[in-house]
């Protein structure tokens, strides 16, 4: 029997290609994070004077308060910047710092073999507010007064309560309730109002975070004189004044190692970014201090299989970035760490010629050994008995990007200092970071073992495209592990498929735990491959049949992506969002544009 047309629907065509976020458009400003709020802090910012720099300042303060199960200023921040008088895409390296007590041997004497997860043994110097100041002084245009308005408002005045904030697996105030009553008793008095978990909506303060802010704006002030003067200022209060000495007595009352000394000598590298050029796009990453050259690496492969004739999301296409991602991420568990501590051969992991040695090793079934080139000499393979293997990238982080009409293009990546894994700090309102347990405690010639005043490789991976030489893409994602795996995805289906950018962010999405990790407990599971079952039963049977083991994820838990971009004929700027965030209860993602 024939169906009937409703004379009255609004929608009659099929609606599964339609993107579940609209497009978002503008001409000035686009903006794009991991909470409503920041991206209106950063529209806002843009509407007062500043430029894309200070809007992804502003954006990524507000982050810090009102995402705190996913990053507080305590924690990092890998930036990159593209300005439009400059060439070359700039890294500002906001990781944290080891303590110069920080030691093996200082671990193993207090009875660790690895570095505990939690607590102020694993902190290191705050990378984030260092690498804020970093931006705003060298790239924006307005004060650190301006752009941390919108965070002080919300810190003094409060916030509604989230369901991420309140109910993120393992990471939401829900799970560690019991502890914030029993144990960390500043975290409860911060997200327990008198003793209870709030409700969904309920308004929350941080006063503490809200002085903070506002001593570093005084300080800011204090000083007169030039804009960069008071940014200074501004930074020596944080590493070398009242706030420094708050986080070491802190960090001394729980035998930790960060001190005075350690804060007072953190500097901010600012470094050329890496790339590599595909399909006639320059994607830039930070350097091999993060995991993102493993995206490059990946790429370098990936150039040599035809990827649009494997067809999206199919079997074969799936199969083949599995296949690279485990290359990539093998030789990122060899060679990456410090790269002012260890030698790692990055033109080599980058080259033509090694992506072309490591493509040669996919074949049609899944592999199930860790295998790791020979960077050193460019051969596809690394004799088994100098394998590096062992050790899940943790889930925090969020994602801040910003382009404006002048040509700034920003890719922010704050991570770290979630309220799971540390106690706040009563005077200053915010934990601080556990990145140290990314560190290896041995084999003493691991590229990422521990040692004094070493950055520890960390997940937290910005990603920032140029096309002729002009910036076109700025993106990024939570997600430990998973997050440059979902990044690659996304720019695939940007380049090869020319999907537009809300649809690139929001198909569904894969991640392989078949390597080893950075987070606590450093584990990993050879050839699983976690998917979402809305990539379709046939990708998944013919997945099966090339010898991958599943893990079926439900739809809408495996993304988390934010990005800008810009169109190159027209100019119009364009923000997208994952709806992941708020279908996982993880953030309520959001994308503006003016």
């Amino acid at each position: 029997m024939a169906g009937f047309q409703s004379t009255r629907s609004f929608r009659a065509k099929p609606t599964e290609t339609v993107t579940f976020h609209p497009r978002i458009f503008g001409r000035r400003g686009a903006v794009a994070a991991e909470h409503y709020l920041a991206p209106m802090a950063g529209i806002e910012i843009l509407k007062q004077g500043g430029n894309a720099i200070d809007a992804a300042v502003a954006a990524s303060l507000v982050e810090g308060v009102v995402n705190p199960q996913m990053h507080t200023i305590g924690g990092e921040i890998p930036i990159l910047i593209a300005a439009p008088d400059e060439r070359e895409v700039v890294c500002i390296n906001g990781n944290t710092v080891a303590p110069a007590a920080a030691t093996p041997e200082a671990f193993r004497r207090r009875g660790f073999d690895k570095i505990p997860p939690e607590g102020a043994l694993a902190a290191g110097v705050p990378g984030a507010p260092g690498a804020l100041l970093e931006a705003l002084r060298r790239y924006g245009r307005l004060s650190f007064a301006d752009v941390s308005a919108p965070a002080f408002d919300l810190a003094r005045n409060g916030f509604p309560v989230h369901s991420g904030l309140l109910r993120q697996h393992k990471f939401g105030i829900l799970d560690n309730a019991e502890r914030f009553r029993s144990a960390w008793t500043s975290s409860g008095d911060l997200y327990l109002p008198n003793g209870r978990v709030p409700q969904e909506g309920e308004i929350v303060r941080n006063p503490a975070l809200a002085d903070m802010l506002a001593f570093l704006a005084a300080e800011e002030r204090r000083v007169g004189g030039s804009r960069d003067a008071g940014l200074r200022a501004a930074f020596d209060a944080f590493y070398k004044g009242d706030i420094a000495r708050e986080i070491a007595t802190f960090v001394a009352q729980r035998d930790g190692f960060l001190t005075r000394e350690d804060l007072a000598r953190f500097e901010v590298p600012v470094e050329r970014a890496v790339s590599v050029c595909y399909a006639g796009v320059d994607l830039y990453k930070c350097g091999p201090w993060t995991q993102g050259p493993a995206v490059l690496q990946s790429l370098s492969i990936l150039k040599n299989f035809d990827l649009s004739a494997l067809g999206h999301n199919t079997a074969a296409y799936v199969h083949v970035v599995v296949e690279a991602m485990k290359l990539a991420f093998a030789d990122r568990e060899q060679f990456y760490g410090d790269p002012d501590h260890v030698a790692v051969p990055i033109e080599t992991l980058l080259s033509d010629a090694y992506g072309v040695a490591r493509a040669a090793l996919i074949t049609d079934d899944a592999d199930r050994a860790l295998r790791p080139g020979d960077a050193w000499t460019g051969g596809a393979l690394l004799p088994p008995a100098d394998r590096l293997g062992g050790s899940s990238w943790g889930p925090g982080t969020v994602h801040v990007d910003a382009m404006d009409q002048e040509g700034y293009s920003a890719a922010f990546t704050p991570s770290g200092a979630w309220i799971k894994s540390a106690e706040v700090v009563p005077a200053l309102g915010f934990p601080l970071g556990v990145r140290l347990s990314n560190c290896q405690l041995q084999p003493a010639h691991h590229p990422n073992v521990l040692a004094p005043f070493k950055r520890p490789r960390t997940t937290i991976s910005p990603s920032l495209a140029l096309k002729d030489g002009k910036p076109w893409l700025a993106f990024g994602s939570m997600g430990g592990d998973q997050q440059d795996q979902w990044q690659l995805q996304f720019f695939l289906n940007r380049v090869v498929f020319d999907m537009p950018l809300q649809a690139a962010i929001e198909a569904p999405k894969f991640s392989s735990e078949h390597f080893p990790a950075l987070f606590h407990p450093h584990d990993f599971y050879l050839n699983r491959l976690r998917i979402e079952t809305s990539i379709g039963q046939d990708t998944l049977d013919g997945l099966t049949a090339r010898g991958h083991e599943l893990d079926l994820a439900p739809a809408w838990t495996e993304g988390f992506l934010c990005g800008t971009e810009r169109n190159p004929e027209t100019g119009v700027l364009e923000a997208g969002s994952d709806p992941r965030g708020n279908k996982s209860e993880v953030f309520p993602a959001f994308a503006l544009a003016y």
